[in-house]
């Protein structure tokens, strides 16, 4: 059994416990979560590579201890380059190649911009601490995870043709690639130049310094439609989140291009549909969730888009009255028929909180396994797909148009509780985000299970997962069979997977109580940590 982590002076929580260490070391020495947040992200992007890296997109979530919360939208939009006519004559985008590297990589401009926002409240760590550990793991290296050889194994034939990426993820040995067992030593020498490069000349120079030109060029050689103007054009932005008012305390997230919304949407209709008065994890716990789940879903997919071209203020969408009607859609005895969904995404979330609980939950991804796969030559970056998320079609709400922010499944959350806890919670995972928030909160803030358990407990995931085409109800085999049985005799399509599945993703959690004291959760399904002081 896996206790939860108590601190005294602050908590990290990471889904590999060399990214928590690095952002516990900031704080030990006097720096504040969002600086301990970037030296996360930047070890996170070299010991996790199959996940996130400085090629994709992130979002910050930073609620301080008093005042109003903050998000940044760390998302890059479709190069200048990328029209319907550039892709005419394909159903779709692929989801591989040069052609899904087609949108500007925002992580880079996100840190920039957090710290920014650092300097504000008196920030004042440098640039070189916070890269430190990331340069030292790329150039020395660090052992590969399980995760890493299976992701690299699963995706083999899709990806080791792609330019680049052979060279950089494989073992080469008697005249032949192949994939690297897990535990042995990774190198990212280029990625090591590329870090220190920032740490030298600082994050602007991903954008509008000599490596900006070196990313450009590498862009351009290899046929995507990523400009020079389009990196130099690049600027992470800070937006308000959205707030949904729920019976444990407010409750907070991305507004679009994320489906932040949905997740709130999620525990809204089932909080108006009855959930505190199931029984946690029973099934009728777990029907009242997945049926809110597919309501939400079904908001998502008709309204949420770039938010330069919504037609609806999503906030509109947690009023109690629109919750309400949602609620009484949902029938206890049956469940609704269910169809196509976004799919997978391959993502890390993290979050801190420090000593003046100031709080941070994050989220950064190249969308699905080494995104795009494409390895630009110079920088070692791989660049991410996330804009295969685009539609062809140019009436469709997710038509691709030069400039639009693709939609995005990311959406790191936060809560502040009417009993005075602060709480930072989130989970990679594609469709499986809000469904895994969802549980994960509502164990902890409605039923009160310790936080360990609320995400270590079995999960369910409904949807399509990597490689998976079906849109079944997966349910981890720790579920009561009995449970599964009621299921299923409530008419969902129940496929029960292992006792602890990757494809429910890697949760986390972090709490500053009323006392000042912290409580960190990290996912035994991953190879993370909560590292506290």
């Amino acid at each position: 059994m896996l206790n939860t982590t108590l601190a005294a002076r602050g908590i990290a929580v990471a889904p590999h416990s060399l990214a928590a260490q690095s952002a516990l070391a900031i704080l030990r020495s006097g720096g504040n979560a969002i600086e301990a947040m970037v030296a996360a992200a930047a070890t996170i992007a070299v010991v996790y590579p199959h996940m996130n890296g400085l090629g994709g997109d992130g979002f910050w979530l930073i609620v301080p201890k008093h005042g109003e919360p903050l998000a940044i939208d760390a998302s890059g939009p479709a190069g200048s380059l990328a029209t319907l006519e550039r892709y005419r004559g394909q159903a779709s985008i692929p989801l591989r190649g040069a052609a899904a590297a087609l949108t500007v990589a925002g992580t880079v401009g996100g840190w920039q911009e957090a710290l920014a926002v650092s300097a504000g409240l008196g920030g004042s760590t440098p640039l070189p601490a916070l890269l430190a550990d990331a340069i030292h793991y790329a150039s020395a290296g660090i052992p590969v995870t399980r995760s890493q050889h299976a992701a690299t194994a699963a995706k083999l034939a899709q990806l080791q043709d792609i330019p680049g990426f052979a060279d950089t993820y494989l073992c080469h040995s008697e005249g032949r690639y192949r994939v690297p067992e897990a535990g042995s030593l990774f190198r990212q020498p280029r990625l090591a130049q590329t870090l220190q490069r920032l740490s030298d000349c600082g994050l602007d120079d991903f954008y509008r310094g000599s490596l900006g030109d070196s990313i450009a060029a590498d862009l351009q050689q290899l046929g995507a439609p990523v400009t020079r103007a389009d990196l130099a054009a690049y600027r992470a932005k800070r937006v308000k989140p959205l707030a949904l008012e729920h019976g444990s305390g407010t409750v907070y997230n991305l507004p679009p291009p994320t489906q932040g919304v949905v997740s709130q949407l999620i525990l809204g209709i089932a909080e108006q549909a009855g959930l505190a008065d199931t029984a946690v994890d029973s099934a009728a716990y777990v029907h009242t969730l997945v049926e809110a789940t597919k309501l939400a879903f079904k908001v998502r997919d008709a309204y949420i888009t770039d938010p330069a071209h919504m037609k609806v203020d999503p906030q509109a969408f947690l009023a109690p009255d629109f919750l309400r009607e949602q609620a009484a859609l949902i029938d206890p005895r049956q469940a609704q028929r269910w169809g196509e969904d976004k799919g997978p995404g391959d993502t890390v979330w993290m979050g801190v909180i420090d000593s003046d609980g100031l709080a941070v939950s994050f989220i950064q991804s190249i969308y699905h396994e080494f995104g795009s796969g494409v390895v630009l030559s110079d920088s070692g970056l791989v660049w991410q797909n996330r804009g295969a998320s685009f539609s062809l079609d140019p009436e469709h709400l997710l038509a691709l148009q030069p400039g639009k922010q693709p939609f995005h499944t990311l959406n790191p959350a936060a809560a502040r509780l009417h009993d005075g806890r602060s709480m930072v919670y989130g989970t990679m995972g594609g469709d499986g985000q809000p469904q895994t928030q969802a549980a994960v909160f509502t164990r902890y803030a409605v039923f009160n299970q310790p936080l360990q358990q609320a995400v270590s407990a079995p999960r369910w995931l409904l949807g399509r997962t990597w490689g998976d085409s079906s849109v079944s109800l997966k349910l981890e085999s720790r579920f009561d069979p009995q449970r599964v049985e009621q299921l299923a005799a409530l008419g969902h399509d129940v496929e029960v997977l292992e006792a602890f599945s990757e494809t429910m993703g890697h949760a986390g959690a972090a709490v500053q109580l009323p006392n000042g004291t912290f409580e960190g959760a990290y996912d035994p399904r991953g190879n993370g940590a909560a590292a506290g002081f």
